[in-house]
């Protein structure tokens, strides 16, 4: 196998942060998951599947800008509605810390995402 040259361009800052977001909110996506099946019935099926979908978006969002694919910038643009969808639905349930706490990681990376999918990568 042969490897990536040292020399090779690190991630601008704003790619890094981007990938940080994902990773952040994919990781508060899954919590949120594991909150939603304790739940039970009370936790509605909308909800969990915004949040699979997030955690399943932003995971491949941040391995794809890590590999520098040529299809980043689209993937940061699902993924920013993805987040947004998820945000909307973790919004259902004002009372409930861990949704709340979801909807901000999402609007986080939302928002890097967008700028990022508007930048050229």
């Amino acid at each position: 196998m042969t490897q990536q040259p040292a020399t090779a361009t690190p991630l601008s800052k704003e790619m890094q942060d981007c990938v940080q977001a994902c990773m952040a909110c994919h990781s508060v996506c899954e919590e949120t998951m594991s909150s939603c099946l304790q739940m039970g019935g009370q936790a509605q099926m909308q909800i969990m599947r915004a949040v699979m979908d997030c955690a399943e978006m932003t995971r491949m969002c941040a391995d794809m800008m890590m590999r520098r694919s040529p299809l980043s910038a689209e993937m940061c643009a699902m993924c920013a509605k993805a987040c947004d969808m998820c945000a909307e639905a973790c919004m259902s349930m004002p009372d409930d810390t861990q949704m709340m706490r979801c909807a901000e990681a999402c609007r986080r990376c939302a928002e890097m995402c967008r700028s990022m999918s508007a930048a050229t990568m």
